[in-house]
């Protein structure tokens, strides 16, 4: 059976062109143009919840930045939340209802780091 690894699969979709659904798309394209990441990974997590299907309500971001080097967690938290916030804005999109950051400097991450797991879903529409 054919089986990658975080890192290899992270070099798989930086080698091909994927169509990501347009939030997403225009969450990418903000993040790589404001922070020149090192490693990005955008990751819909709308599935997991109570969700219409092909929704886009709920991410994860990890994103590993020299941007980073200087700025307190809570001030890179707040440039990614603001860099995806403007450009959604400008796509004529609404703010994700959920938004998980990890942001960090490239001291700070070890590339074979899987992004962390996200909680199963408690609640929702419905529950």
């Amino acid at each position: 059976m054919f089986s990658l690894t975080f890192r290899q699969a992270a070099r798989v979709s930086v080698q091909k062109e994927p169509q990501y659904p347009p939030v997403e798309t225009a969450m990418r394209k903000a993040l790589t143009a404001e922070l020149k990441p090192v490693f990005l990974d955008v990751s819909n997590e709308s599935p997991m919840h109570n969700t219409p299907k092909q929704a886009e309500s709920h991410f994860r971001v990890l994103v590993v930045s020299d941007k980073f080097n200087d700025l307190t967690l809570i001030k890179r938290h707040r440039l990614v939340n603001d860099t995806i916030k403007n450009a959604l804005k400008a796509a004529g999109f609404e703010f994700m209802h959920a938004l998980s950051i990890e942001a960090k400097t490239p001291k700070q991450w070890e590339p074979e780091q899987e992004p962390e797991k996200s909680p199963p879903c408690l609640g929702g529409f419905g529950k």
